[in-house]
């Protein structure tokens, strides 16, 4: 049973779990890790686009799961509940993750040199201060880039999508929360062209037309990783939150599993239209048939991913799909924190076998899709869940 800290300091139990929720939210971390391994064997060592394309729509996914989530467990509930008291909780949920995805990014941070230019050339006193920056979440320009891809947090890049969901929960604490159905609804709608705007690069909101054609972005903190970052993060956020408050639910037998199957397929198939070209010359960037693809990203995101989520909420769960998805569900977070530092992993094995029969190389995938699963099992069950419920004994009560 867990609890949620009210103003009188009373604990009051926490509601029931939408389990298929749960399970999608695993299965779209299962999806990042395959996206991943795509992008390391096609991308950077063939130089071709991978076939596994869309596996970084899980980011919005996961944001509209926690913008369903966040209005289920704490919109009835303010009456009771101070805004420090929202958020400590928040912390405590998210932030023990955060520590250690970034003990772990330290740990294998040179197993990837061959494949990140900076990495044998960061001086000790720059990781110190991006240790300890990324400690507490604090968000790092590109002048203090230790790897050479600007990321926010060098040593684990995935923590950018949970700074954004702290800004995310902050809004909804301070005012959010207060809005009646139909501001929220105008606010989605706001939200939703600047969304678009960002995957097919109309550049409506300043000319931001960084990787036109995709949603992908958002781990640098310059103009267009902030602009980018805010896209992907204030649309299915708060589109999340307002499908909870309608209430609206689609039932359908098996729930779980069509919905798993459509989440795959939106996230594997391969790129739409041609890659965007930059003319040097002109200065000017030639989309080609990038709009199509950006359209196609905007149109899983804002039609059918809420699709999927009022499924997930209307449907039910028994048995071993049940069991699979608490399982999943469990190590979603953990799964989506750690599984980008092993990929260094990987890039290292891939820079020293090219040419590795193709057999070696399906070894090797499945083998960093095991570790990961092990990896983020053993920090939720012997780290994460101990951390949070001694936090919320001497922390929470206070």
């Amino acid at each position: 049973m867990t609890y949620i800290m009210a103003k009188e300091n009373v604990f009051l139990p926490s509601k029931p779990r939408y389990e298929i929720l749960d399970g999608l939210r695993g299965v779209a971390a299962l999806l990042i890790v395959v996206y991943h391994i795509f992008e390391n064997e096609f991308m950077y060592i063939r130089g071709q686009a991978q076939w596994v394309n869309h596996g970084y729509l899980a980011v919005e996914f996961f944001f509209l799961l926690s913008g369903f989530v966040i209005g289920y467990a704490y919109d009835d509930r303010w009456d009771k509940m101070t805004f420090w008291g929202f958020f400590k909780r928040r912390i405590v949920r998210l932030h023990p993750m955060a520590i250690m995805a970034t003990i772990i990014g330290v740990l294998l941070f040179y197993l990837g040199a061959d494949g990140f230019r900076l990495v044998n050339t960061a001086p000790a006193w720059k990781m110190i201060f991006c240790f300890f920056c990324a400690l507490v979440l604090i968000p790092l320009g590109p002048k203090m880039d230790i790897r050479g891809w600007q990321e926010m947090y060098p040593f684990n890049s995935p923590l950018w999508t949970l700074f954004y969901e702290y800004i995310a929960n902050i809004l909804y604490g301070l005012f959010i929360r207060k809005l009646p159905k139909w501001a929220l609804s105008i606010l989605v709608a706001l939200f939703g062209v600047l969304l678009v705007d960002k995957a097919v690069g109309l550049g409506i909101f300043g000319g931001y037309t960084y990787n036109v054609g995709s949603m992908a972005g958002g781990w640098s903190w310059n103009q267009a990783g902030i602009y980018t970052g805010f896209a992907r993060l204030l649309f299915p956020f708060f589109c999340g939150l307002l499908i909870q408050r309608t209430g609206k639910v689609i039932k359908v037998k098996g729930a779980f599993w069509w919905c798993a199957l459509a989440l795959a397929v939106m996230m594997c198939i391969p790129r739409i239209g041609a890659m965007p070209t930059f003319d040097r010359a002109t200065m000017t960037m030639n989309p080609g048939g990038a709009v199509y693809n950006g359209a196609y990203e905007a149109f899983c995101v804002i039609c059918l991913m809420p699709l999927v989520i009022m499924m997930g909420a209307g449907g039910k769960v028994g048995g071993k799909s049940a069991k699979l998805c608490k399982f999943i569900g469990d190590i979603s977070f953990p799964l989506y924190l750690v599984q980008y530092p092993i990929m260094y992993m990987h890039v290292q094995w891939l820079a020293n076998h090219r040419e590795a029969p193709l057999g070696q190389h399906i070894y090797m995938a499945l083998s960093i899709i095991i570790i990961c699963i092990l990896v983020a099992y053993a920090c939720y069950k012997l780290y994460d869940l101990p951390v949070r419920e001694w936090l919320k004994e001497h922390w929470l009560k206070k």
